[in-house]
Protein backbone atom coordinates (compact mmCIF):
# COMPACT_ATOMS: atom_id res chain seq x y z
CA UNK A 1 0.00 0.00 0.00
CA UNK A 2 1.48 3.48 -0.73
CA UNK A 3 1.33 6.36 1.44
CA UNK A 4 1.28 8.83 -0.93
CA UNK A 5 -1.92 8.39 -1.73
CA UNK A 6 -5.17 11.27 -2.93
CA UNK A 7 -7.21 10.99 0.46
CA UNK A 8 -9.76 13.03 -1.48
CA UNK A 9 -9.90 10.42 -4.79
CA UNK A 10 -12.62 7.64 -4.22
CA UNK A 11 -10.30 5.27 -6.61
CA UNK A 12 -13.30 4.39 -8.23
CA UNK A 13 -11.27 3.35 -11.36
CA UNK A 14 -8.21 1.28 -11.41
CA UNK A 15 -5.73 0.36 -14.15
CA UNK A 16 -3.24 -3.03 -13.33
CA UNK A 17 0.14 -2.63 -14.97
CA UNK A 18 0.73 -6.05 -15.42
CA UNK A 19 4.75 -5.14 -15.76
CA UNK A 20 5.79 -3.79 -12.38
CA UNK A 21 2.62 -5.42 -10.60
CA UNK A 22 1.64 -1.97 -9.53
CA UNK A 23 -2.40 -1.24 -9.44
CA UNK A 24 -2.95 2.51 -9.90
CA UNK A 25 -5.99 5.06 -9.92
CA UNK A 26 -6.99 5.97 -13.07
CA UNK A 27 -8.12 9.77 -11.59
CA UNK A 28 -5.36 10.56 -9.61
CA UNK A 29 -2.73 8.25 -10.36
CA UNK A 30 -1.62 7.21 -6.77
CA UNK A 31 -0.30 3.87 -7.04
CA UNK A 32 -3.06 2.03 -4.27
CA UNK A 33 -0.98 -1.59 -4.62
CA UNK A 34 2.79 -2.80 -5.14
CA UNK A 35 3.69 -6.16 -6.34
CA UNK A 36 0.33 -7.40 -6.32
CA UNK A 37 -0.10 -11.17 -6.97
CA UNK A 38 -1.81 -12.52 -10.07
CA UNK A 39 -4.32 -15.34 -9.26
CA UNK A 40 -4.95 -15.77 -13.04
CA UNK A 41 -4.10 -18.92 -14.74
CA UNK A 42 -0.47 -20.15 -14.83
CA UNK A 43 -0.46 -19.56 -18.54
CA UNK A 44 -2.03 -19.50 -21.55
CA UNK A 45 -0.30 -21.81 -23.47
CA UNK A 46 -1.89 -25.01 -25.10
CA UNK A 47 1.55 -26.81 -25.12
CA UNK A 48 3.54 -28.29 -22.14
CA UNK A 49 6.37 -26.50 -23.16
CA UNK A 50 4.82 -23.48 -23.17
CA UNK A 51 3.31 -24.60 -20.15
CA UNK A 52 6.69 -25.62 -18.09
CA UNK A 53 8.31 -22.29 -19.56
CA UNK A 54 6.09 -19.78 -17.80
CA UNK A 55 4.86 -21.83 -14.89
CA UNK A 56 5.43 -20.20 -11.87
CA UNK A 57 4.80 -23.08 -9.26
CA UNK A 58 5.39 -27.32 -9.87
CA UNK A 59 3.00 -29.78 -8.78
CA UNK A 60 0.99 -29.79 -5.49
CA UNK A 61 2.14 -31.62 -2.47
CA UNK A 62 0.10 -34.83 -2.45
CA UNK A 63 0.71 -37.90 0.43
CA UNK A 64 0.01 -40.06 -2.10
CA UNK A 65 3.43 -40.13 -4.03
CA UNK A 66 6.19 -41.33 -2.20
CA UNK A 67 8.40 -38.54 -2.30
CA UNK A 68 5.38 -36.41 -1.55
CA UNK A 69 5.75 -34.52 -5.27
CA UNK A 70 9.15 -33.42 -4.14
CA UNK A 71 10.86 -35.17 -6.42
CA UNK A 72 14.41 -33.97 -7.12
CA UNK A 73 16.32 -33.84 -10.96
CA UNK A 74 19.99 -33.07 -11.22
CA UNK A 75 21.41 -32.65 -14.72
CA UNK A 76 23.78 -35.23 -15.94
CA UNK A 77 25.79 -32.67 -17.72
CA UNK A 78 28.12 -30.69 -15.87
CA UNK A 79 27.29 -27.21 -16.76
CA UNK A 80 26.12 -24.00 -15.08
CA UNK A 81 23.18 -22.22 -16.43
CA UNK A 82 25.10 -20.42 -18.95
CA UNK A 83 26.37 -23.58 -20.35
CA UNK A 84 30.10 -23.32 -18.96
CA UNK A 85 31.43 -26.38 -17.47
CA UNK A 86 31.84 -26.43 -13.82
CA UNK A 87 34.81 -26.59 -11.96
CA UNK A 88 36.20 -29.68 -11.04
CA UNK A 89 35.34 -29.10 -7.29
CA UNK A 90 31.71 -28.55 -8.18
CA UNK A 91 31.96 -31.15 -10.76
CA UNK A 92 33.03 -34.03 -7.32
CA UNK A 93 30.28 -32.19 -5.43
CA UNK A 94 27.06 -32.91 -7.90
CA UNK A 95 28.79 -36.34 -8.45
CA UNK A 96 27.97 -37.03 -4.82
CA UNK A 97 24.62 -35.13 -4.45
CA UNK A 98 23.76 -37.58 -7.79
CA UNK A 99 24.55 -40.36 -6.02
CA UNK A 100 23.01 -39.80 -2.66
CA UNK A 101 20.01 -38.98 -4.61
CA UNK A 102 19.92 -42.15 -6.57
CA UNK A 103 20.43 -44.30 -3.53
CA UNK A 104 17.33 -42.44 -1.44
CA UNK A 105 14.96 -43.05 -4.23
CA UNK A 106 15.73 -46.90 -4.09
CA UNK A 107 15.58 -47.08 -0.57
CA UNK A 108 13.52 -49.68 0.81
CA UNK A 109 11.06 -47.49 2.45
CA UNK A 110 10.82 -45.35 -0.82
CA UNK A 111 10.41 -48.48 -2.90
CA UNK A 112 7.56 -49.44 -0.21
CA UNK A 113 5.85 -46.69 -0.27
CA UNK A 114 5.89 -46.88 -4.33
CA UNK A 115 4.11 -50.33 -4.49
CA UNK A 116 1.67 -49.41 -1.98
CA UNK A 117 0.66 -46.34 -3.55
CA UNK A 118 0.20 -47.80 -6.86
CA UNK A 119 -2.12 -50.19 -5.11
CA UNK A 120 -3.75 -47.41 -3.37
CA UNK A 121 -4.59 -45.90 -6.31
CA UNK A 122 -6.12 -49.09 -7.56
CA UNK A 123 -8.35 -48.94 -4.87
CA UNK A 124 -9.51 -45.70 -5.14
CA UNK A 125 -10.71 -45.90 -8.68
CA UNK A 126 -12.29 -49.33 -7.70
CA UNK A 127 -13.77 -48.19 -4.99
CA UNK A 128 -14.64 -44.49 -6.29
CA UNK A 129 -12.97 -42.91 -3.13
CA UNK A 130 -12.98 -38.89 -3.16
CA UNK A 131 -9.89 -37.09 -2.68
CA UNK A 132 -9.56 -36.38 1.10
CA UNK A 133 -9.98 -40.50 1.78
CA UNK A 134 -7.15 -41.36 -0.25
CA UNK A 135 -4.96 -38.16 1.25
CA UNK A 136 -6.01 -39.82 4.60
CA UNK A 137 -5.15 -43.29 3.92
CA UNK A 138 -1.98 -42.29 3.02
CA UNK A 139 -1.25 -40.07 5.92
CA UNK A 140 -2.57 -43.30 8.44
CA UNK A 141 -0.21 -45.47 6.18
CA UNK A 142 3.13 -43.34 6.49
CA UNK A 143 2.05 -43.12 10.50
CA UNK A 144 1.99 -46.77 10.48
CA UNK A 145 5.05 -47.52 8.61
CA UNK A 146 6.95 -45.28 11.48
CA UNK A 147 5.57 -46.87 14.39
CA UNK A 148 7.06 -50.48 12.65
CA UNK A 149 3.79 -51.99 11.96
CA UNK A 150 4.51 -52.92 8.40
CA UNK A 151 7.14 -55.94 9.18
CA UNK A 152 5.01 -59.03 9.51
CA UNK A 153 2.00 -57.79 7.12
CA UNK A 154 1.68 -57.55 3.51
CA UNK A 155 1.67 -53.69 2.14
CA UNK A 156 -1.39 -54.74 0.58
CA UNK A 157 -3.77 -56.39 3.70
CA UNK A 158 -2.19 -53.13 6.27
CA UNK A 159 -3.55 -50.50 3.37
CA UNK A 160 -6.40 -52.27 3.03
CA UNK A 161 -6.73 -51.54 6.44
CA UNK A 162 -5.89 -48.28 6.80
CA UNK A 163 -8.50 -47.53 3.80
CA UNK A 164 -11.33 -48.72 5.72
CA UNK A 165 -9.79 -46.48 9.12
CA UNK A 166 -9.83 -43.32 6.40
CA UNK A 167 -13.32 -44.06 5.36
CA UNK A 168 -14.37 -44.27 9.54
CA UNK A 169 -12.84 -41.17 9.54
CA UNK A 170 -14.27 -39.30 7.03
CA UNK A 171 -17.71 -40.86 7.22
CA UNK A 172 -17.49 -42.14 3.83
CA UNK A 173 -19.70 -45.46 3.66
CA UNK A 174 -17.00 -48.66 2.32
CA UNK A 175 -17.49 -51.74 4.47
CA UNK A 176 -15.13 -54.35 5.31
CA UNK A 177 -16.29 -56.69 3.01
CA UNK A 178 -16.22 -54.42 0.03
CA UNK A 179 -12.72 -53.28 0.57
CA UNK A 180 -11.24 -57.42 1.08
CA UNK A 181 -13.20 -57.87 -2.14
CA UNK A 182 -12.45 -55.18 -4.07
CA UNK A 183 -8.20 -56.01 -3.18
CA UNK A 184 -8.89 -59.80 -3.60
CA UNK A 185 -8.07 -60.69 0.21
CA UNK A 186 -9.77 -62.58 3.32
CA UNK A 187 -11.71 -60.68 4.98
CA UNK A 188 -10.33 -62.28 8.37
CA UNK A 189 -6.76 -61.44 7.36
CA UNK A 190 -8.29 -57.46 6.83
CA UNK A 191 -9.89 -57.58 10.01
CA UNK A 192 -6.97 -58.54 12.04
CA UNK A 193 -4.88 -56.21 10.43
CA UNK A 194 -7.35 -53.49 11.25
CA UNK A 195 -7.45 -54.44 14.87
CA UNK A 196 -3.44 -53.85 15.28
CA UNK A 197 -3.09 -50.74 13.08
CA UNK A 198 -6.01 -48.96 15.07
CA UNK A 199 -5.05 -50.39 18.84
CA UNK A 200 -1.21 -49.30 17.96
CA UNK A 201 -2.34 -45.55 15.80
CA UNK A 202 -4.90 -44.60 18.77
CA UNK A 203 -7.38 -43.85 16.60
CA UNK A 204 -10.64 -42.83 17.62
CA UNK A 205 -13.82 -43.66 15.26
CA UNK A 206 -17.46 -43.75 15.25
CA UNK A 207 -19.49 -46.24 14.09
CA UNK A 208 -21.12 -45.44 10.55
CA UNK A 209 -24.84 -44.16 10.43
CA UNK A 210 -26.97 -46.97 9.21
CA UNK A 211 -29.34 -44.28 7.43
CA UNK A 212 -26.29 -44.23 4.86
CA UNK A 213 -26.66 -47.28 3.37
CA UNK A 214 -30.30 -47.00 2.75
CA UNK A 215 -29.55 -45.54 -0.86
CA UNK A 216 -26.83 -47.57 -1.64
CA UNK A 217 -28.99 -50.76 -1.05
CA UNK A 218 -32.29 -49.20 -2.19
CA UNK A 219 -30.62 -48.23 -5.59
CA UNK A 220 -29.54 -51.60 -6.09
CA UNK A 221 -32.68 -53.68 -5.45
CA UNK A 222 -34.54 -50.79 -7.73
CA UNK A 223 -37.47 -49.95 -5.02
CA UNK A 224 -39.57 -46.91 -5.10
CA UNK A 225 -38.83 -43.58 -3.90
CA UNK A 226 -41.67 -44.43 -1.49
CA UNK A 227 -39.73 -46.86 -0.20
CA UNK A 228 -36.81 -45.21 0.26
CA UNK A 229 -38.27 -42.41 2.20
CA UNK A 230 -40.45 -45.23 4.37
CA UNK A 231 -37.09 -47.03 5.16
CA UNK A 232 -35.67 -43.91 6.20
CA UNK A 233 -38.67 -43.04 8.33
CA UNK A 234 -38.12 -47.02 10.05
CA UNK A 235 -34.74 -46.61 10.86
CA UNK A 236 -35.22 -42.89 12.23
CA UNK A 237 -37.86 -44.65 14.63
CA UNK A 238 -35.43 -47.41 15.37
CA UNK A 239 -32.38 -44.86 16.72
CA UNK A 240 -35.11 -42.66 18.77
CA UNK A 241 -35.57 -45.73 20.23
CA UNK A 242 -31.60 -46.88 21.13
CA UNK A 243 -32.19 -49.91 18.48
CA UNK A 244 -29.41 -49.51 16.82
CA UNK A 245 -26.45 -49.53 19.53
CA UNK A 246 -23.79 -52.18 19.22
CA UNK A 247 -25.48 -53.79 15.64
CA UNK A 248 -24.28 -53.68 12.07
CA UNK A 249 -25.28 -50.53 10.76
CA UNK A 250 -25.46 -52.19 7.48
CA UNK A 251 -27.78 -54.91 8.97
CA UNK A 252 -30.26 -52.12 10.36
CA UNK A 253 -30.22 -50.55 6.80
CA UNK A 254 -31.20 -53.94 4.84
CA UNK A 255 -33.85 -54.30 7.41
CA UNK A 256 -35.55 -51.19 7.29
CA UNK A 257 -35.17 -51.72 3.43
CA UNK A 258 -37.03 -54.79 3.23
CA UNK A 259 -39.52 -53.77 6.04
CA UNK A 260 -40.35 -50.85 3.85
CA UNK A 261 -40.53 -53.21 0.72
CA UNK A 262 -42.98 -55.43 2.44
CA UNK A 263 -44.99 -52.55 3.85
CA UNK A 264 -45.54 -51.17 0.11
CA UNK A 265 -45.80 -54.60 -1.51
CA UNK A 266 -42.81 -54.59 -3.92
CA UNK A 267 -41.50 -57.77 -5.54
CA UNK A 268 -37.71 -57.35 -3.98
CA UNK A 269 -37.03 -61.19 -1.81
CA UNK A 270 -35.45 -60.72 1.09
CA UNK A 271 -32.74 -63.19 -0.24
CA UNK A 272 -31.96 -60.32 -2.68
CA UNK A 273 -31.29 -57.77 0.18
CA UNK A 274 -29.42 -60.29 1.78
CA UNK A 275 -27.01 -60.98 -1.42
CA UNK A 276 -26.93 -56.81 -2.14
CA UNK A 277 -25.90 -55.52 1.58
CA UNK A 278 -23.49 -58.70 2.28
CA UNK A 279 -25.88 -59.79 5.49
CA UNK A 280 -27.27 -62.71 5.91
CA UNK A 281 -30.99 -63.82 5.66
CA UNK A 282 -31.12 -64.85 9.24
CA UNK A 283 -29.59 -61.42 10.54
CA UNK A 284 -32.06 -59.14 8.42
CA UNK A 285 -35.13 -61.38 9.59
CA UNK A 286 -34.03 -60.70 13.54
CA UNK A 287 -33.37 -57.02 12.93
CA UNK A 288 -36.69 -57.03 11.35
CA UNK A 289 -38.45 -58.56 14.12
CA UNK A 290 -36.93 -55.95 16.30
CA UNK A 291 -38.06 -53.32 14.40
CA UNK A 292 -41.66 -54.56 14.25
CA UNK A 293 -42.27 -54.20 18.14
CA UNK A 294 -42.34 -50.16 17.67
CA UNK A 295 -44.40 -50.47 15.16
Amino acid sequence: MNSSQNQNCPHVFKVTDTSTGEIICNNCASVLFEKAVDFGPENIGQTMDDYQSSARTGQKISLTMADMGLSTMIHTQDRDSSGKFISAQNKRTFQRLRRWDRNSKHANTKQSYVKAFMFLDNIRSKLGLPDHVVEKSAYIFRKAEQMKLLPGHSNKSVLCAVVYIACRLTDTPRTLTDIAETAGIKKKILQRVYRLVYTNLGIQSVSYNPAEFISRISNEANVSEKTKRDARKILELSQENGMTFGKNPMSMAAAAVYLAVRRNEEDVSQTTISHISGISAVTIRNRVKEMEVIF
